[in-house]
């Protein structure tokens, strides 16, 4: 009887061991297929059109002999960390998302100003900012739009929102375009809906080495992508010449960095010489281009952003006076700021900045509301 009581319970203790090892397969088997699911999840996500593609082909054999490409990357002029701080970039984002930081965003809509743009007459010299770094340039009977962003500047809508009130120009806003350029493929300046929407009516794209991979992609002729490599030009008319110059960022749409280069410009028009700055921190570029391009008449500067975690990649405020001195502009005009909260500073801080150039440090500093016409003077 004992011996049977102790089978028994043997029995029992079996079969609850299989038990056990049942439950803890199924838990191992539930967290394998979750994470399946979210990896499928993310490819998927991830190979939406509007991320682009990284260079191939031809293109992808000019990155490779590119001077600024180097162990399977670009690189920029000087070394240069992307983090400046001893915590790592997630844990930044991570603070950034979910602490409260106040004045991050504005209480009250952004003043702005609609204006018909599809009525000023083509031959008018004249700069209209839509909010953070997209404007259209009019100038030589030429209208030139930059870094266009209307519809999304993140690859999901609930990120980087707008400002209320800063959402009034769409794609349909615009005049037929003679020249797109775009600085580098950050969201916050290649905006897939935008320029997709804007396919038919644009002439030309004009865009670092690389970037026309997402253009091609998207559909755009090849023949009509001008791609450029730093210290590259490109005759666009007669009287129109358009120079690549560096800039100290980095690049990147998905998960795969700095395989696309990004830029400055110089815009050399019949009447004007525009220095379209793009993204970028301080360094020795902006003198080596004053130097390079006397007379810029107007310099459109990165103002916004910013943060001392991050302060090689973008121009911090006391850098900004003295890049315009470097690059001795005629004129400065802040942009890559009152439309979105990309970084931890108040929203209206880069507005002061701006009224510090002009008031402090006594520069002609150009200061429109989004969407009001600026008058370029021949």
């Amino acid at each position: 009887r004992d011996r049977l009581r102790s089978r028994g319970l043997g029995d029992v203790y079996k079969r609850q061991s299989i038990s056990k090892k049942f439950r803890a397969r199924m838990i191992i088997g539930c967290i394998l297929v979750i994470i399946a699911l979210m990896a499928v999840s993310v490819v998927i996500f991830i190979n939406q059109p509007s991320f682009g593609r990284t260079p191939r082909g031809e293109r992808l054999e000019r990155v490779m002999k590119s001077p600024n490409y180097r162990n399977g990357e670009f690189k920029n002029l000087h070394e240069t960390l992307l983090m400046t701080s001893d915590r790592g970039r997630f844990s930044g984002i991570w603070e950034f998302i979910f602490k409260k930081i106040d004045g991050l965003r504005p209480e009250q809509a952004v003043k702005t100003t609609k204006t018909d743009l599809r009525k000023i007459d083509r031959n008018e010299e004249i700069l209209v900012w839509f909010g953070h770094s997209s404007y259209l340039i009019q100038t030589g009977g030429k209208r030139i739009l930059v870094d266009p962003v209307f519809c999304i500047a993140s690859p999901v809508s609930f990120v980087n929102k707008p400002f209320k009130g800063t959402e009034l120009y769409t794609p349909d806003d615009m005049p037929d375009i003679d020249y797109l350029v775009i600085s580098h493929d950050h969201w916050d300046h290649l905006d897939y809906n935008t320029v997709k929407k804007l396919k038919d009516r644009i002439g030309a794209v004009i865009c670092p080495l690389g970037v026309g991979e997402h253009f091609e992609y998207w559909g755009f002729d090849k023949e009509r992508i001008v791609e450029l490599d730093w210290n590259e030009d490109a005759h666009l008319a007669p009287g129109f010449m358009i120079h690549c110059l560096p800039a100290r960022h980095f690049s990147g749409r998905g998960l795969t960095a700095n395989q696309s280069l990004w830029a400055s410009f110089l815009l050399e028009a019949p009447s004007q010489k525009i220095y379209i700055g793009g993204d970028g921190g301080y360094d020795t570029h902006y003198a080596e281009i004053g130097n390079r391009f006397p007379d810029i008449d107007l310099a459109i500067l990165e103002n916004g952003q910013y943060d001392k975690e991050w302060s090689l990649i973008h121009l911090m405020p006391q850098y900004m006076a003295q890049t315009a001195r470097d690059l001795k502009a005629k004129k400065v005009l802040t942009v890559h700021h009152s439309k979105y909260a990309l970084a931890k500073h108040r929203w209206d801080e880069p507005l002061k900045n701006a009224e510090k150039m002009k008031n402090k440090d006594f520069l002609n500093v150009l200061i429109p509301e989004i969407g009001e016409v600026v008058t370029l003077e021949k």
